[in-house]
C-alpha cells in the first residue's frame, strides 16, 4: 500500500525546503486575496499539486512547481519592475520578492535537479 506524504525529510535539503515554501506561499496566497484572480487561484493550486507531487517523488510534480515557481516569479518580480525600476528600494516589495526567487532558486539548484533526475518516477 501506498502512502501519500506532505514532506519527504529523506530528499535533499533544497528540494524538502522548496516544498514547505511552496505550501507557504499557497497559505498566504490565499489569505491576501487568491479567489480574487483566476491565474492566482490557478498558482495557488499549482503550488499544492507541486509540493505534494514532489514530496512523493513524482516528475510531474517536479515539473509543475517550477512552472508554477517561474509564473510566480514573472508576475511578482520581474513584470513589476518594468519601467519602474526604483521599485527595488521599496521594502515592501524586496520583502514580497524574496519568496519567489528563493523558490525557483532551490527548484532548479542543481541538487534538486540531479536528485529528481534519478529518483522521481
Amino acid at each position: 500500500m501506498e502512502t501519500r506524504r506532505w514532506t519527504n525529510p529523506s530528499q535533499p535539503q533544497t528540494l524538502y525546503v522548496a516544498v514547505i515554501l511552496l505550501y507557504l506561499n499557497a497559505v498566504f496566497g490565499l489569505l491576501f486575496g487568491g479567489f480574487a484572480n483566476p491565474i492566482a487561484l490557478l498558482v495557488i493550486i499549482g503550488q499544492v499539486a507541486g509540493g505534494l507531487g514532489i514530496a512523493n517523488e513524482k516528475k510531474w510534480g517536479y515539473v509543475l512547481a517550477v512552472a508554477v515557481a517561474t509564473v510566480s516569479l514573472l508576475f511578482g518580480v520581474v513584470l513589476p519592475l518594468v519601467g519602474r525600476l526604483t521599485i527595488i528600494f521599496d521594502p515592501v516589495f524586496l520583502i514580497g520578492a524574496i519568496f519567489p526567487i528563493a523558490l525557483f532558486a532551490l527548484l532548479v539548484h542543481p541538487m534538486s535537479r540531479d536528485y529528481q533526475r534519478v529518483w522521481f518516477k
